[in-house]
């Protein structure tokens, strides 16, 4: 398929700034949320989303930069904006990349996450964030 064609069966997205843009299947072979220290570090969030597909399946427009988070590991991102967008490592998933789900136009165009990977390193409160009160947007200014 050539960058910039599209199909229900593929799925797009890219950086914040829109120098870095992807297509890639709306069938991973996994999407996970990861809570490992590195990826908190990185993103900045409590946790990532991660999609996982065949690096020959994935398109992508644009040169990601290149960080050495550990030995393995590579995180690919905008030199522009500085959004994180993928993370490959040859010795855990050889010929694959993931890619940060929440990087797509639509986020919900792929399946459910499917489980939560490196929960002994996942911070205590996550725990319960279902049992907080929440809001649509902002609460209520008293």
């Amino acid at each position: 398929m050539i960058m910039g064609e599209t199909s229900k069966d593929v799925i797009t997205g890219g950086c914040h700034c829109g120098a870095i843009q992807y297509h890639m299947p709306s069938t991973p072979a996994h999407h996970a949320v990861c809570h490992c220290t590195d990826c908190r570090r990185h993103a900045g969030a409590p946790m990532v989303n991660w999609a996982l597909v065949s690096s020959n399946d994935i398109q992508i427009k644009g040169s990601p930069k290149l960080y050495a988070s550990s030995e393995n590991g590579r995180r690919h991102f905008c030199g522009d904006c500085g959004t994180g967008l993928f993370y490959t490592n040859d010795q855990i998933f050889p010929g694959m990349i993931d890619v940060q789900a929440s990087t797509l136009h639509d986020p919900s165009a792929i399946l459910p996450v499917q489980c939560q990977i490196q929960t002994a390193e996942r911070m205590d409160w996550v725990r319960d964030l279902a049992d907080l009160p929440s809001f649509e947007r902002y609460p209520p200014m008293e």
